[in-house]
């Protein structure tokens, strides 16, 4: 059997980290191996990981942001595929062996995906398409990734990190797979700053340079973005 390493990377989660690590332990298709990396929260995750530390590898870091977790938990992994699984994230029973499946359906793909909910809000996401994505972003991080093929999470990029690797790999020849299903959610922690945040899409097309101002959020998106676009040479295509 494939061996499928789960590595979650947590700041200030101990709000979701129960729930998270439940659906993991929950699969139809267990996991090889589950790594927490703690990367420095206050808010008690200590307390909540510690029910499962014969369970779970964790491991506690000075805060350093997500991507360095996420890269600090692939060197540990001994799976022969890996799974980001932001901390937040809740899987259906069925995901992991949804995914691997793909993988093994299609030899081609570097890396299997799918749709999921936020919330009330529901992300269908695309069948792979390259041209689709030089434009927008549209696979999540929480995807399963053939280890060789995995080309690190760049720890300059701050947001848009999945977009960021996604456009890495297609960069070196790998590509994606479609799963139409949805197989996660995330947890609407109402309101509470952490990986995944998320504005109704008609708010990055409201002309705000009319009203003398824009949104904060709608800032640090349109910078990120440009970010990403700049570092892959895509202005063409945006």
């Amino acid at each position: 059997m494939t061996r499928i390493s789960v590595i979650i990377p947590a700041y200030q989660h101990a709000s979701t980290l129960v729930r998270c690590l439940e659906s993991v332990f929950a699969q139809t298709f267990p996991a090889f191996e589950i790594i927490v990396v703690d990367d420095g929260s206050t808010d008690g995750s200590t307390d909540v990981l510690k029910p499962y530390e014969n369970r779970v590898h964790v491991l506690r870091q000075a805060n350093q942001g997500g991507n360095v977790a996420r890269n600090v938990g692939f060197a540990l992994a001994q799976g022969e595929r890996v799974i980001f699984c932001d901390a937040d994230v809740v899987m259906k029973p069925t995901m992991l062996a949804r995914l691997s499946a793909a993988l093994d359906a299609d030899p081609e793909a570097s890396y299997a995906y799918s749709g999921f909910r936020y919330g009330w809000k529901r992300f269908r996401s695309f069948a792979f398409n390259p041209t689709r994505l030089r434009r927008m972003n549209y696979i999540h991080t929480t995807a399963l990734i053939r280890r060789e093929h995995f080309p690190g999470f760049d720890p300059l990029v701050r947001r848009l990190q999945d977009w960021d690797v996604w456009l890495t790999m297609l960069e070196q020849g790998h590509i994606g797979v479609w799963v139409n299903e949805e197989l996660f959610a995330i947890i609407d922690a109402h309101g509470r700053k952490g990986i995944s945040q998320w504005r109704p899409t008609f708010w990055y097309h409201i002309p705000w340079a009319r009203f003398g101002w824009r949104p904060r959020s709608i800032r640090a998106f349109e910078e990120a973005r440009e970010a990403i676009l700049t570092k892959h040479g895509l202005w063409s295509a945006s």
